[in-house]
Formats: C-alpha cells, structure tokens, sequence
C-alpha cells in the first residue's frame, strides 16, 4: 500500500492537492536528503481536504530545486490520503481516518502507518510535523501532547498560541511523540495564502534548526490551553445551521432539525463562553443532548451543557477550539473540542 522513494518525482511540485491521485500509486513517503543527516518528518494530507501543508512544502522544496541547492536537513516527507484530495474531501465514505490509526492499528493503513514509524525510528528522525487544516474559524496554532521542553519549542516556532492534549491518542504526532519531538500545526482553512506563507516560514525554521536550544519562553509569550473533552453529536440526531435571533423562536420556527446552531457559531473558537451562553436550539419534544468525552473516555457532556428550555446552553465557563459548520466534519470527527488554559509554570519554560 506504501509507496517508498529516495527522490522526488519528476512533475510533483506542479500538482496540487487534487491531482496526486494517478500520479502517485497511493499514499507514498518521500526520503530526500540533505547537509544534516538526521531528517525532519513532515506529513500533509492525512486529511485529503486539508491542502496548505502540501502547497507549503511544494513551495518550499521548489526554492532549492530551482537553485540546484541542498536541503539544509534530511526531510522525509509523507504524502497521505491522495484519493480523498482528489475529491476534496477529509475522507472517503469507507475509508478510515489517515490521523486516527497511527497506534497497532490493525488494518492494511494502520500497518502502513507502523511500517512509516519503523523506518523513521532507524533514520533517527530529529523532529515531526503534522500540517493540518480547519474547517471553522480559529487562529493558527499548534498542537503537542507531552509538555516537555522541545515539544514546546518546536511548537512555539509556529505560534505562540499551543494546545496540550491526550485524545485522541492515535493520530500521527502520538505516535511520533514517542520517537522525536513532535507537533500538529493547525494553518486555519485551507485556500488561504496566509496560511501558506505562514506554513512555509515555519517550515523554514524547522528544516534549519540544528539543534533544540535552552531558550526560555516567558508566560506573556505563550499561551498554553489543555483539551478536556470533545464534543460530538449523536447520530439520531439531525442538525441544521442558520442564523438564530436574538428575540425568542421557537424550535419549529427555525428549523425542523432536532439541533439548530447558529450560522457563524465558529465565532467562538478560542473565545471565553461565560456560564449560560447559548450554543443550540434544541427540538424541546425530544430527548436530545450532546456528548463530551473526556480523556479517560468518560462522557461528562452533563458538566458542561444544561438542556432546559429547547436550548442548548453552557453550565460554566469553557473554551471550544475547531467549532465547526460543516455538518459532514462533525458526523466524521467532531462538533469541537472544549479546552482549558494552563498557567505556564517554570517546568514548561523552555
């Protein structure tokens, strides 16, 4: 199922996202080298939607083409779910999730994944990328999921905004977190030239760090935030989104769906909601709720979420992440993810 090369094929870096699928046989990892030995991994389309990391690498790795210059490190690139971007989707109905089946997963794609983690741990990889996209609005940011010292530093090369978390615990920088330091960088939506330049710029620095350094990050610099639960819809439930008034509706005014939420809800990603603040609409003839799983795989959606009159509304303070208005994202992943901020402590300063 893995194709492996030591080059780069010949055409690669004029094909988007879309037009992979034919010219690669499938998923394929790419060893390149370069004037430091030790590689850096980088993953792109893991998700087959989620494009600015392929178009960052491309741009980057064209640079040196044309100059007929070295890599200033090894890179080994993976080139993951191409079939899903060829019809610009995160995942093709039947297919399994690219960034879920990184650990003893037992499929052909999770052997696939093992047999990548095997031949990076002989390369003695130095550190891991994970390029990804939302689908909602939220800042550029990155994720990690150990609190050590490099794991921040690499992370803060991206943004100063960090997020720390444990679940789910088979995607790719999991599984690479035991090998190297390793991060997932969020680049907003995808088609964004920003989130291009920035993708790139930070690959920039990551390919030419030599080393991780003893360089202290002061808490005014640094947001950190811990991922407490995520949050999904049932699947008896149907949904809908349009914009919901501020004077009193009905549920059967708005919408027939059993869960109405606003029409811009991902407003509210990595924003403070205060206690009471509405999310939903709910059918008030149906039992309907939401689920939020914890780290130890615990729904606590009672702690979080009141359902009393055909609304849905927050029982205290929290913080969503990747809040989303694509219905197909949330059947596939999640509606969002509810976090906390951590205060920086000197044990995280790196």
């Amino acid at each position: 199922m893995l194709t492996v090369l030591e080059y780069l094929p010949e055409g690669l870096l004029a094909k988007k996202a879309h037009e992979q699928d034919g010219f690669l046989a499938g998923p394929t990892l790419i060893h390149l080298s370069g004037v430091e030995t030790s590689p850096l991994f980088v993953s792109v389309l893991l998700h087959g939607n989620e494009t600015t990391g392929w178009e960052a690498v491309k741009s980057y790795l064209l640079e040196f083409q044309q100059n007929n210059k070295p890599l200033p490190r090894a890179m080994s690139l993976f080139i993951g779910n191409v079939s899903a971007a060829k019809e610009h989707k995160r995942v093709l109905q039947g297919q399994l999730d690219y960034n879920r089946i990184w650990l003893a997963h037992p499929s052909k794609e999770g052997r696939m994944m093992s047999e990548i983690l095997q031949q990076m741990k002989a390369k003695q990889v130095f550190a891991s990328i994970d390029f990804h996209n939302n689908t909602g609005r939220n800042p550029h940011y990155a994720c990690v999921n150990r609190k050590e010292h490099d794991f921040f530093q690499l992370a803060h090369l991206f943004s100063r905004t960090v997020v720390y978390f444990i679940k789910p615990d088979t995607v790719q920088s999991m599984a690479f977190s035991k090998l190297c330091p390793a991060v997932t960088v969020e680049c907003g939506q995808p088609e964004q030239k920003h989130g291009v330049e920035h993708a790139k710029n930070y690959l920039q620095k990551a390919m030419s760090l030599g080393q991780f350094t003893n360089q202290v990050l002061h808490a005014k610099d640094f947001d950190l935030y811990h991922t407490m639960a995520i949050v999904k819809v049932p699947e008896q439930f149907s949904i809908s989104f349009e914009p919901i008034a501020e004077k009193e509706m009905s549920m059967k005014e708005v919408s027939q769906a059993d869960i109405h939420f606003d029409s811009d809800i991902d407003r509210l990603n990595f924003t403070a909601m205060e206690n009471g603040t509405r999310i939903a609409k709910i059918d008030p003839d149906k039992a309907v709720y939401l689920q939020a799983i914890n780290e130890q795989g615990i729904d606590v959606a009672q702690r979080y979420f009141d359902y009393s009159n055909g609304e849905i509304r927050t029982r205290l303070m929290v913080m969503p992440s990747m809040l989303t208005t694509k219905e197909e994202i949330i059947r596939q992943d999640c509606l969002c993810y509810l976090m906390e901020r951590i205060v920086m402590e000197e044990k995280y300063k790196v």
